[in-house]
């Protein structure tokens, strides 16, 4: 099978500026080949996440200008290499996290930035654990270090990296304290998490009566004046893990401020004397310094959980599939806060 390409025309949503999400625009485009070091790959399986939430409000922390396609990660078969690069690579599935660009029927990337993807996996539920399964493998054993015979708190433990944590903590053999709209909480039990009702006025005296001696780690996507309850949460030792500005995504003004105010507070309790510790997981740390041990890095990560999807340990929380066309409904269900896990996009048939 040949790797070399002319073109190809690809279909592309586009967000063309700060709109609802029936303001995304479809476009085809044609697709040049694949110059030095670059595949063309054909999207088998993309996503909503977070981020695109924040970039259509203009509020993501490092969005580029508008316009763009946005998508933060993909699945998908290369279909042509360029020059530098090995063409037996064509007709093999592959991961990629991209930041955008995913919501598209094919897209060009960099060779290098490619993560295996076995093919008895299935694409929808290799898709549902990029991003949101490095971002829990990394922050449950890189970050906070918690380790059999543990007690964590995950926020909103329904969504895409929330239910993902539960299963690997449980995995870990670590007790995992869940919060989630009660509608949630039958499928949090089955994944083994104790639910507590994050609309609760008394949430985290909830918590502390189920661990009344503090807990080893919070995973806290949330923050605003809410962070400092899961820090108080912590006895010695313990971690708070901050990962998102949830509480604060539909203010006005600075996108950065809330998250700037945010690091100032983590640093903060850093230097008191009391053995706790405070982070901020950033996906994307440690790549301007070295691309190359990020990336072995995240491939090394996502292949743990891939193995752990592959022998049924890990269940991709899949909301619902849409087609690519109708990525504004993916959107809006996305953003309903009605749904457990993610809500995942597909090529047209």
């Amino acid at each position: 099978m040949s790797g070399k390409a002319t073109t190809v025309t690809a279909t592309e949503i586009v967000l063309p500026g700060k709109v609802e999400p029936e303001g995304l625009e479809l476009r085809t485009i044609e697709l040049p080949a694949p110059g030095k070091g670059q595949v063309a790959l054909r999207m088998e399986a993309t996503g909503v996440s977070f981020a695109e939430q924040q970039m259509r409000r203009g509020k993501y922390y490092d969005q580029p200008p508008f316009p763009f396609v946005p998508g933060y990660d993909l699945v998908g078969t290369v279909t042509a290499t360029g020059e530098q690069v090995d063409p037996a690579l064509v007709g093999r599935r592959f991961a990629a996290v991209t930041k955008i660009g995913a919501w598209a029927s094919h897209l060009l990337l960099d060779a290098a930035d490619l993560i295996p993807v076995p093919d008895h996996i299935d694409p929808v539920a290799a898709e549902t654990v990029i991003v949101n399964g490095i971002t829990a493998w990394q922050m449950l054993h890189r970050t906070a270090k918690a380790r059999a015979g543990q007690t964590v708190v995950v926020l909103g433990a329904n969504g895409g990296v929330g239910s993902t944590l539960v299963q690997l903590a449980r995995h870990a053999g670590i007790t995992v304290i869940g919060t989630a709209a009660p509608r949630h909480h039958a499928a949090l039990r089955d994944l083994g998490a104790t639910p507590v009702d994050y609309r609760d006025p008394d949430l985290y005296a909830r918590i502390r009566e189920l661990a009344p001696d503090g807990v080893d780690a919070v995973f806290d996507h949330v923050g605003g004046p809410g962070i400092e309850d899961s820090w108080n949460l912590l006895r010695r030792g313990g971690a708070l893990v901050s990962y998102g500005t949830a509480a604060s995504k539909d203010d006005e003004g600075n996108s950065q401020l809330p998250v700037l105010k945010l690091f100032a507070r983590l640093n903060a309790w850093n230097t008191l004397p009391n053995g706790k510790s405070a982070h901020f997981y950033n996906f994307w740390a440690g790549k301007r310094r070295c691309h190359t041990s990020f990336q072995r890095r995240m491939t090394e990560d996502l292949t743990q959980v891939l193995r752990l999807v592959a022998d049924g340990t890990l269940t991709p929380q899949i909301a619902a599939t849409f087609p690519l066309t109708d990525t504004v409904a993916a959107l809006r269900l996305a953003e309903s806060r009605t749904v457990a896990g993610k809500v995942v996009i597909l090529p047209e048939a």
